[in-house]
């Protein structure tokens, strides 16, 4: 029953309710494109999210995986080793060679390392902190999850980006990063190629949108919300517009009455006289 007496409310306020729908157009369009004056043009939002992965095998020179003769050991070594090179891909200066073959800004990029039993967890994640405005510019951002096996010797390398392609591209980034890393120290420091550990990617990179249809449901809920917000503003206003005539009218109105019952009892005394 009351919304129907509300209803009827802002059918009687035709003008107002047309100026809610205009001002909820408005702001669903701007909630998903960015509107500049100087100069003027509309360009849209970036509001897709991308995802993609990949792994690697860590491995020595003469693979100790097909070879039989290698011993526990040796693989417990390879997985250690695994788990090293994932936290050494999300340092800072293996992010600027990552960033060099993805072709973005290294700053762009946040990586989180792989978490370590034996180490707390706050240690072991220095890029996993948000900060306020993280949220605002997630859809805009380059992320590289790195998770060590703690079985085998593999590494899974998830990746974040704005689009399909440069997911993909990021991931796949991660991996040719590490070897100009890792290809410039041995380099430095004199290794032969036969001493290094060999980086083998078990696949390139695939990925895709994982929240498609956001720039629709953005819009809608802006559209709804607003129109919402704005129609109980116009019922608001229209109220409180008829409570100030009311009372106007009112205190108006009090004055004349006084006058009148005393015009009234002047003249039913003159009678009485």
């Amino acid at each position: 029953m009351q919304l129907g007496i509300h209803l009827r409310e802002l059918w009687r306020l035709r003008v107002g309710v047309g100026l809610s729908f205009l001002l909820a157009v408005v702001i669903a369009l701007t909630s998903i494109n960015k509107v500049s004056l100087f100069p003027p043009g509309i360009k849209g939002r970036q509001l897709e999210i991308a995802a993609a992965s990949t792994r690697v095998l860590i491995d020595t020179p003469r693979s100790g995986i097909i070879d039989l003769r290698t011993d526990t050991y040796t693989f417990t070594s390879l997985t250690t080793r695994a788990d090293l090179l994932g936290n050494v891909m999300a340092s800072a200066p293996v992010r600027e060679y990552i960033a060099r073959r993805a072709g973005v800004d290294p700053r762009r990029i946040e990586a989180v390392s792989p978490v370590t039993a034996n180490v707390p967890r706050v240690l072991t994640e220095p890029g996993s902190e948000k900060r306020s405005s993280d949220i605002l510019r997630s859809t805009d951002q380059y992320r590289l999850d790195i998770q060590a096996n703690p079985t085998v010797p593999i590494l899974d390398i998830s990746s974040q980006a704005p689009t399909k392609e440069a997911a993909e591209r990021l991931a796949n980034s991660a991996v040719d990063g590490l070897r100009d890393y890792l290809s410039v120290l041995s380099a430095r420091q004199g290794i032969k190629r036969n001493q290094q550990v060999r980086l083998e990617q078990l696949g390139r990179a695939r990925g895709g949108v994982i929240n498609h249809g956001v720039r629709v449901q953005m819009a809608l809920l802006s559209f709804l919300v607003v129109f919402a917000i704005s129609c109980c503003a116009v019922l608001f206003l229209s109220r409180v517009r008829r409570g100030w005539l009311a009372a106007s009218h009112s205190e108006g109105d009090e004055p004349a009455e006084r006058d009148d019952r005393m015009l009234v009892a002047t003249a039913y005394g003159r009678d009485g006289a």
